[in-house]
């Protein structure tokens, strides 16, 4: 009867370690899968967008170019918004741009790309938000 508890216990026991390892390669195979949409933005984003600039019901046409976490920016009205180049992060819906460029003092700094601002990515559109406000209404090319 002893002989019969050992072989039961150590079938037992295999079994177990048989489900543990099983429970592990699923994890391996599924959890790599899940990739969170915030980490892809950087990617999802890259390319080309054209559109308006608006603050106060005045208009600017703009261009914004994003690689790979940097941006590259020009806009028809001179520092309407005050655009050059640096780099963002995400988290959520929230884009963080930081700028680059040394600027001179003889304009409103709220016009420079900068901080934190809400974004919308659907297909080809980009709307980007500030919470003053300030709107870029973007095409991708």
């Amino acid at each position: 009867m002893a002989f019969e508890s050992n072989v039961l216990k150590t079938e037992t026991s295999n079994e177990k370690q048989i489900m543990k390892l099983k429970v592990l390669i699923s994890l391996l195979v599924i959890v790599p899968s899940c990739k969170n949409d915030d980490d892809n933005l950087q990617t999802k984003i890259n390319g080309q967008y054209v559109g308006i600039f608006e603050r106060d019901g005045n208009k600017s046409n703009v261009t914004l170019t994003f690689n790979n976490g940097n941006w590259i920016g020009e806009s028809e009205t001179v520092k309407f918004p005050a655009l050059c180049n640096g780099t963002f992060t995400n988290s959520g819906n929230v884009i963080n741009f930081e700028n680059a460029c040394i600027w001179t003092a003889e304009f409103d700094w709220t016009l420079i790309l900068g901080g934190e601002w809400h974004y919308n990515l659907h297909g080809n559109s980009l709307i980007i938000t500030k919470t003053n406000g300030d709107k870029y209404n973007l095409t991708k090319q």
